[in-house]
């Protein structure tokens, strides 16, 4: 899976030149969180988030009234706390890949670029999802964990042939390295669904969990 295929492509872009209230206003009407920032050529120049701007202006509590505050908002452009040094994507890169970078960086999105110019943004949010379909946890059908006592080779195959002999479709399948060792989740659906721990079990597998969707 890339980034291209999760991102949100054509993303909302402002100006270096953009008012601080201007940049809350377009956050607070389209529920974003963060904007891009681009010059004219729409090369990616710096990224502002509704967290920057807290941090670095004042708030309500000081001696200032809200009518003086809002207009020290509208007079300060954005690229005056805008953040300069973005962590950045291609829209080719691998899912994985932006999630271990804004892990290692601590970031919660990531403006996908080609060469300088902004394609998209990619978000935390986007992450969880595209696990979440991986995992096919909103698929219907059943659910299958299988512990795995020692790994082999050929082993997926041979669990694969469980479901085949049955005439069960698998439509997810994801390996876990943990604490209890190895565990296969299998994500299945046929008429047979019912028999398929019956017969995992008759081939010598554990299988730990069975849980309904649908």
């Amino acid at each position: 899976m890339y980034v291209k295929d999760q991102m949100s492509t054509n993303p909302y872009c402002i100006s270096p030149k953009t008012s601080i209230s201007k940049a809350l206003e377009i956050m607070s009407t389209n529920d974003f969180h963060r904007l891009p920032v681009v010059n004219g050529n729409h090369e990616l120049v710096g990224l502002i988030t509704a967290g920057m701007i807290s941090d670095k202006t004042p708030s309500k509590a000081t001696s200032l009234s809200i009518y003086e505050l809002n207009y020290l908002l509208s007079k300060t452009n954005v690229n005056e706390i805008m953040e300069t040094d973005v962590k950045t994507i291609h829209p080719d890169a691998l899912l994985e890949e932006a999630a271990v970078k804004m892990r290692t960086y601590d970031v919660g999105c990531l403006p996908v670029v080609e060469g300088k110019k902004v394609v998209g943004i990619i978000t935390q949010n986007d992450i969880f999802t595209a696990f979440v379909d991986l995992l096919g946890y909103n698929r219907e059908g059943t659910r299958y964990v299988i512990n795995i006592k020692e790994d082999h080779i050929g082993i997926l195959s041979d669990i694969a042939r469980c479901f085949t002999d049955l005439s069960i479709n698998i439509t997810n399948l994801a390996v876990y390295n943990n604490i209890r060792g190895i565990e296969v989740v299998v994500i299945a659906t046929g008429e047979n669904s019912n028999k398929a721990k019956e017969h995992l079990l008759e081939k010598g597998y554990n299988v730990t969990d069975v849980l309904e969707r649908g």
